[in-house]
């Protein structure tokens, strides 16, 4: 959905709803950082394919997190119960993480791009003796 078009935004009644949405988002997000970072070290065992998915997954999501912040501003404006009120400050806070979190996979994604098997497979022997000896690659 492109910003162009109106979505239909949510009652509070769907709170519960959108909470458990962008909790499982950012729960998501943050075991998808961890399993990438521990590639880093290892960037080769990686494909083009999988790092391009990732990297197509969470510019996607990115894209479309506006929805969800754009929904909380609407109930913030709201007449809220306090318990209400908490989570939509919560969920607030926790769309700064998701937020901070996709940034990082899709830095750490482009780093991982220029090392997965198909770019080391690309190089000549030369180049990646170059490579380790100027401490660019792990031997």
């Amino acid at each position: 959905m492109t910003q162009k078009q109106e979505p239909r935004w949510n009652p509070i009644s769907r709170l519960p709803m959108i909470a458990t949405a962008i909790d499982g988002m950012l729960e998501l997000a943050q075991e998808q950082y961890s399993t990438l970072l521990q590639a880093r070290e290892r960037p080769h065992v990686l494909d083009d394919y999988t790092v391009g998915r990732v990297t197509s997954v969470f510019t996607q999501q990115a894209n479309d997190l506006w929805l969800y912040e754009e929904q909380l501003v609407r109930w913030k404006k709201d007449d809220l119960t306090a318990i209400e009120r908490q989570e939509v400050e919560r969920l607030v806070g926790q769309m700064t993480s998701l937020r901070e979190v996709i940034t990082a996979i899709l830095t750490l994604a482009a780093e991982l791009q220029r090392g997965t098997i198909e770019s080391v497979l690309s190089k000549s022997d030369l180049e990646i003796a170059l490579e380790v000896l100027s401490g660019q690659r792990k031997p």
